[in-house]
């Protein structure tokens, strides 16, 4: 099974922590294993060379035959015999090695078959070596924790920033059409803009021209269905005026059709500007669903599994089961059955189901699979949001279409 990491690790501000942390160890690291390597090399040469001083000195004392310097003897004990045997040899040679536990720099030359060797105390250096390298490793950590706090609080403004960029971005596919980011770069020409102020811009600019079309064409909406309204009445009006027969009942079916559609179109442009307030009451809503189912005039089956209580908009709540039914009715065939059980409210239809395209995305204006106009669904799901409802469509088993009401 693949081990899945923490949410958290996606994070721009914790993959920056990382990168950071990565790099400021690599350059510590490059940088202090130089300065060890180039202190070191300078220490072990200034060694050598006072350990080599010594020797020529004691290598002339005893050539006059006079008294060997300190520290100085032939075949000494603790002379490395990698040395002595260099020595013995008849070349002239130093090496760094341990004596009695502590470091130290021995050097030796030939001498009548002997080693004539010395010994530099190392110690002190070794010592100055190993300060230094932890003087390397503390202010490595300390340059990386203050690279790492001052990169975490760049990295937060911005990520802090594209949070604020995202969020708007959300609220304006809500439908908060005011939202903005208002980022204080883009309002000040003279200040320069990195690329998140960039976006935050283009975002406000494409929510301003989004707001601007949206409300041209619910005012537009709005209006022709205002304007059709006098002459529609007018013309039911007239229409009742006509004669019995075939052709007035055609002229009188399709005047209803007509008022049924501008006020659709009027209930539409009301629900995209938000303009109308919810009023919300207790209501029981199995009594609710049978007040709907009578109001319908369709033979429509009520079954009531578990009653409840809600606080909602009656008037919306009643247009939203009153659509469900008809539409169940006009493109679904019977038995259709509404069922209430606790807060859930279902409406299930015997016929083809519901199209592959509103069970993909939701009802569509003026798209239907038959008769009528599309727009009786899309008004049940603006309804539904508007009393904070969840409206879903799907397959029943068995067949037919189910809309499933689910109430807060």
């Amino acid at each position: 099974m693949r081990m899945r990491l923490p949410a958290w690790t996606a994070t721009l501000t914790w993959k920056s922590a990382c990168f950071i942390v990565v790099m400021c160890c690599a350059l510590a690291a490059v940088l202090g294993a130089l300065v060890h390597v180039e202190v070191t090399r300078q220490t072990v040469a200034a060694a050598r060379d006072k350990a080599l001083e010594k020797l020529h000195d004691a290598s002339l004392a005893y050539e006059a035959g006079e008294a060997l310097p300190p520290e100085t003897g032939l075949d000494p004990a603790g002379l490395p015999p990698q040395l002595r045997a260099l020595a013995v040899g008849g070349h002239r040679g130093t090496v760094l090695a341990d004596h009695q536990g502590h470091p130290t720099m021995w050097a030796a030359a030939p001498a009548d078959g002997r080693a004539l060797a010395t010994a530099v105390d190392y110690g002190q250096s070794a010592r100055t070596i190993s300060g230094l390298d932890t003087a390397i490793i503390g202010s490595s950590a300390l340059a990386i924790g203050g690279t790492l706090l001052f990169g975490a609080f760049a990295v937060t403004r911005v990520t802090r920033r594209l949070h604020q960029t995202a969020t708007v971005a959300r609220r304006i596919t809500q439908g908060d059409l005011d939202a903005r980011v208002d980022d204080p770069r883009t309002k000040n020409p003279s200040r320069a803009q990195d690329e998140v102020s960039t976006v935050a811009g283009a975002l406000d600019t494409m929510a301003g021209s989004l707001q601007a079309k949206l409300e041209g064409e619910q005012r537009f909406t709005a209006d022709v269905a205002h304007e059709l309204r006098t002459p529609l009445t007018g013309l039911q009006a007239a229409s009742e005026l006509l004669p019995e027969g075939r052709p007035t009942e055609l002229v009188r079916e399709r005047v209803r059709t007509m008022r049924q559609l501008t006020e659709d179109l009027l209930e539409i442009s009301r629900l995209d500007s938000r303009s109308e307030a919810v009023e919300t009451d207790l209501h029981q809503l199995g009594r609710l669903a049978r007040r709907v189912v009578r109001a319908s005039g369709t033979a429509t089956e009520v079954v009531v599994l578990r009653d409840a209580h809600v606080e909602t908009d009656r008037r919306r709540l009643e247009r939203v089961l009153g659509n469900l039914v008809a539409n169940a009715h006009q493109h679904g065939r019977g038995p259709v059955v509404l069922t209430v059980d606790g807060p859930v409210v279902t409406v299930r239809d015997h016929g083809d189901g519901f199209p592959d395209y509103l069970l993909a995305h939701g009802p569509q204006r003026f798209r239907s699979g038959g008769k009528g106009h599309g727009l009786g669904l899309t008004i049940a799901v603006g309804q539904a949001e508007a009393i904070g409802a969840r409206l879903d469509f799907r397959r029943a088993a068995g067949g037919g279409g189910l809309a499933v009401l689910t109430l807060p």
